[in-house]
């Protein structure tokens, strides 16, 4: 077996010459490649992807490649959905192991546990709800699902989820984003006070037995730290200084933000809105700054303005880490016969978060 690449000399590589390694290794490995790259990810490493896209198209892209390696540019939660949708049988590789997700991490396995178990107090959660994961989450919260006959969602479907669970049973326990759930049932016409907020550090989630038993959602405490940024203020100010501008939020965003937006949707509708809007349009966009960055220069040639809703830099530095010299080290040690850095999740983990994952693929097609 061939010797393996270290890491170390390729973080001392410029991104110039890490470009043309990246090229090379690509034409070298030819079809037994295939690099999905999410939308967040930076632009040096985001114009590799032979594959763009949100959680839901990557996830379909996964199970439809043929190739015999899948480099995901993203974060952990991906490459684990693209070797469950496999079934292991093509092998994922992940750049940089330390690109995490934030939220993902405000639920795990043991919280999600504790928070069922102390349900059973009030009510039997097995007959009466059905836990929803969005997709950021870890393998074994899908799996949790799968096991109590949940379904993961994606902020493209979460509608449809939703209206999934509830022809089969009263509520629904969403994590770990609070906002996506709160979002998505108001838009169904749920009231506020029907969604109620686990907080996990606090017994019974800091809930009354009479607050669980008149919610319809659940909504776990987590959110996205890079959505976090965006307030109201921000939008007001847009609409003073362009009253006919147009404002449009991911719906990670707060329950505000997204109420004083026109468009709320995940980033491929974002991206299809403003594609399709005519010149002279000007937008205010509530979503992640690469993304925004790539359609503001997309679109200035056809009259259109895309405006960053926040002053500040704001952008996912989980989805950050992965960097041209991460993506080359680990093209290198592929072209060399080595497969570093394998995302593999064990059954029957895979098998549970397998079957949570197909029925939302049923769902919403």
């Amino acid at each position: 077996m061939a010797a393996q690449f270290k890491l170390d000399p390729f973080n001392l590589l410029d991104d110039e010459t890490c470009e043309l390694r990246i090229r090379a290794a690509k034409a070298t490995l030819g079809q037994r490649l295939a690099i999905l790259g999410h939308h967040y990810q930076r632009d040096e490493v985001f114009r590799h992807a032979d594959f763009t896209g949100d959680s839901l198209k990557l996830s379909r892209q996964a199970a439809e490649t043929k190739a015999e390696y899948i480099v995901f540019c993203g974060v952990h939660f991906m490459a684990e959905v693209a070797d469950i949708v496999t079934g292991g049988q093509r092998q994922v590789i992940l750049p940089d192991l330390a690109a995490g997700c934030s939220m993902a991490d405000m639920a795990n396995l043991v919280k999600v546990r504790k928070c069922w178990n102390e349900l059973t107090q009030i009510i039997d959660p097995d007959e009466s709800v059905t836990p929803v994961t969005y997709i950021n989450s870890a393998a074994d919260l899908k799996a949790f699902c799968g096991d109590h006959g949940g379904i993961v969602c994606t902020s493209s479907n979460a509608r449809a989820v939703l209206e999934w669970a509830f022809s089969r049973r009263e509520k629904v326990l969403f994590f770990p984003d609070q906002h996506l759930g709160r979002n998505t049932g108001h838009a169904m016409g749920l009231p506020l006070e029907q969604m109620v907020l686990w907080d996990f550090t606090q017994p019974l989630g800091g809930l009354t037995p009479q607050q669980i038993r008149q919610a319809r959602i659940i909504l776990w405490k987590g959110f996205c730290s890079v959505h976090q940024m965006f307030h109201p203020a921000h939008i007001e100010k847009f609409r003073g200084e362009h009253p006919h501008g147009r404002v449009i939020s991911h719906p990670e965003n707060a329950f505000e933000v997204c109420q004083l937006s026109d468009h709320v949707g995940s980033t491929e509708y974002i991206l299809r809105t403003v594609r399709a809007s005519p010149p002279g349009t000007h937008w205010l966009v509530g979503t992640e700054l690469n993304l925004v960055n790539r359609l503001r220069a997309e679109m200035a040639p056809k009259g259109v303005v895309v405006q960053f809703m926040s002053p500040l830099v704001c952008m996912c530095s989980t989805m950050f880490r992965t960097d041209p010299q991460h993506l080359a080290w680990a093209l290198d040690n592929l072209v060399a016969g080595q497969v570093v850095n394998r995302i593999q999740v064990p059954e029957p983990t895979a098998g549970s978060a397998r079957r949570a994952l197909n029925l939302m693929l049923e769902v919403v097609d």
